[in-house]
């Protein structure tokens, strides 16, 4: 990243870059790089922000139909679901450290703001 001067890096939705989430916002932080991440979790882990499906959410649904499949339902009658809820997480303190000032409109509309 820092090679060939990125200005900004969107990581992907996928487990194997999960349970990397730390070392990939330590590492966008380091190199001076503006990151926003899939999660919840990778604006905490100190990323610029994150923008994604609400895990609660998703998973409240999955046990909906794991009820529903446990009551005699075949799983193959069941309609795909798309992921209604999304969540915009911004760090202020990641941003005030790459010195991007975020602005009023973008803060209002956060779900959460981590200063």
């Amino acid at each position: 990243m820092g090679a060939e001067a990125a200005g900004a890096l969107i990581i992907a939705s996928d487990q194997f870059y999960f349970g990397r989430m730390r070392e990939i916002a330590m590492l966008a932080g380091r190199q001076g790089i503006a990151a926003i991440g899939p999660i919840r979790e990778f604006a905490v882990e100190g990323g610029l922000m994150s923008y994604g499906t609400n895990i609660g959410e998703t998973n409240r649904q999955a046990g909906v139909y794991v009820g529903r499949i446990l009551k005699g339902e075949r799983p193959a009658d069941l309609p795909v679901l798309r992921p209604t809820k999304f969540d915009l997480v911004l760090n202020l303190k990641a941003a005030k450290a790459l010195a991007i000032e975020i602005s009023p409109k973008l803060l209002a509309l956060a779900d959460e703001v981590i200063e």
